[in-house]
């Protein structure tokens, strides 16, 4: 039987604006087993995002229950959640979020760091390698295309091998055909690392590419 990584059990969300109360995610369920691809689908505005951040341990909810690898993270105080997230967790975002004064190899090297992790450097060139981008390791993020730097964004948030890769609308700031390039390589990664991810796209074809569909829509998660 294949081991959840992630669990996802009754999760609400609401936030409150002046006297009104705005429902984001209602009673939520959603599983994903290891070495599994799973694809999160739905309207502008239907809460993906929301749902994301909570799955990252950025947001909590109001109510329900987020575990990752078995661990509960409204379990964990900030410090452990910081930690937990740091080891467990990979994520690419739409906008790159690099360093700007750091270089392509350094900003993949920075979770190692953090870390403490033997033979940072190391791993950070091997990640690199993987993402086609060796040429580029000691260039800054501004001397870098959008291409390139999703590139280096997928090396930094692989590097650690986490057991959840969290991929957020990762072509979206992209044009089509470096769109469609970067995420040949973000499925040859995950593949040849064997990890487990779950990607939020409004790109129905892109989504096809996971083991798994599931489109949030009226609150909450269906599989399609």
């Amino acid at each position: 039987m294949q081991k959840e990584i992630l669990e996802i059990s009754q999760l609400n969300k609401s936030y409150h604006q002046g006297s009104e109360t705005l429902e984001i995610l209602k009673d939520l369920d959603f599983k994903v087993s290891e070495g599994m691809t799973a694809a999160i689908v739905g309207a502008s505005g239907s809460g993906k995002s929301t749902l994301m951040s909570l799955i990252a341990g950025l947001d909590s909810p109001n109510s329900g229950q987020v575990k990752i690898n078995g661990q509960a993270l409204g379990d964990l105080e900030e410090q452990q959640l910081t930690r937990f997230r740091g080891e467990n967790l990979g994520i690419i975002f739409q906008q790159f979020h690099l360093m700007s004064h750091l270089s392509a190899l350094e900003n993949v090297q920075l979770p190692l760091d953090i870390l403490n992790r033997e033979q940072p450097k190391e791993k950070a060139k091997e990640a690199l390698s993987l993402v086609n981008l060796s040429h580029r390791e000691r260039h800054l993020p501004g001397q870098l295309s959008g291409g390139e730097n999703q590139r280096v964004a997928i090396a930094r948030s692989f590097v650690v091998k986490p057991r959840l890769l969290l991929a957020d609308e990762p072509s979206g700031s992209l044009d089509s055909e470096t769109g469609e390039q970067v995420m040949d390589l973000l499925f040859k990664a995950v593949a040849d690392q064997k990890m487990t991810m779950v990607l939020v796209t409004h790109d129905r074809l892109l989504a096809e590419r996971c083991d798994e569909i599931w489109e949030l829509k009226n609150k909450t998660l269906t599989k399609i």
